[in-house]
């Protein structure tokens, strides 16, 4: 049952119970932070009088949450490729995201190059070497176990010199609690810099719905290191519920940009704040 089916049943026909709110609410993956603010913003707004005008101001102030989704940069002149550095833990997604961020792309007529840059699984580089062949994209790569900075700036120097729009750079899965891990996540990002100092220009984190508030915590952790710029969020078509995309954005800002819904590279689209809640809360 969605959150708006959830809130109706419970209060409809009855006088609404704050405290079974925040049950509610929290339950939905909205975290305590965002659903004490809500509820209080709740308590004092006029015209709640039933469980249908509760809905109606859950949206409003929702929506008002989300804002507008920022538009995806636009490349450069030719030789200054937009990059797009790609991080998370293991087992969200990630490469098969980069692969659908790129098919994406590629529809939209740009030209993209991709780095395999998780380089300690040799599976991962052969993964994305898949996804390329499949979706005819070029994937830089190295060897296994090799540096994965070495293989962002290479993959950066390819791009570059094919005048490509885009470089999406894969990084391997890590723990946000491994600190040595987080600091190659800062080299990449320095390494990238070498050859354009505003690269890497997105720097987004992708998180699983399945997760909960564990997500925000991982974002959390992440945006201390990459200063990021945007969420992927994966497994939208299962148990996941995608509150984490709303408590995120209330307590770092930062805006959800493409979600996952599948495994076909088809199965991935721009974020829309009215769609979101209109489907899936």
């Amino acid at each position: 049952m969605g959150l708006w089916s959830s809130i109706i049943t419970r209060f409809k026909g009855a006088d609404i119970d704050w405290e079974e709110l925040e049950e509610t609410l929290v339950t939905g993956d909205l975290g305590i932070r965002l659903t004490t603010e809500l509820v209080d913003k709740l308590r004092v707004r006029k015209g709640i009088t039933d469980a249908t005008s509760l809905v109606a101001a859950c949206r409003e102030e929702l929506t008002s949450l989300l804002g507008t989704t920022p538009p995806l940069p636009l490349p450069g002149s030719p030789g200054q490729p937009t990059v797009i550095l790609v991080a998370g833990v293991n087992g969200v997604g990630k490469t098969t995201s980069v692969a659908k961020l790129a098919y994406f792309l590629k529809h939209q007529g740009h030209s993209v190059v991709l780095g395999a840059a998780d380089t300690f699984r040799a599976a991962a580089i052969e993964q994305l070497q898949i996804w390329g062949q499949r979706l005819e994209i070029p994937v830089v790569a190295g060897a296994y176990q090799s540096d994965p900075s070495a293989v962002c700036f290479n993959a950066h120097e390819q791009a570059i010199k094919e005048g490509a729009d885009y470089l999406i750079c894969d990084t391997a899965g890590r723990l946000h609690t491994r600190a040595p891990l987080m600091d190659e996540l800062k080299k990449i990002a320095r390494t990238l810099a070498k050859q354009d100092p505003a690269a890497p220009h997105e720097r987004w984190i992708v998180v699983d719905a399945t997760t909960g508030s564990n997500a925000l915590n991982q974002a959390t952790e992440y945006h201390k290191a990459l200063d990021l710029t945007g969420v992927i969020v994966t497994k939208l078509d299962g148990s996941g519920k995608g509150g984490s995309v709303l408590a995120i954005k209330h307590a770092l800002g930062m805006p959800t940009r493409f979600i996952g819904t599948g495994e076909s590279a088809d199965d991935f689209a721009e974020f829309n704040s009215d769609g979101f809640l209109e489907r899936l809360l």
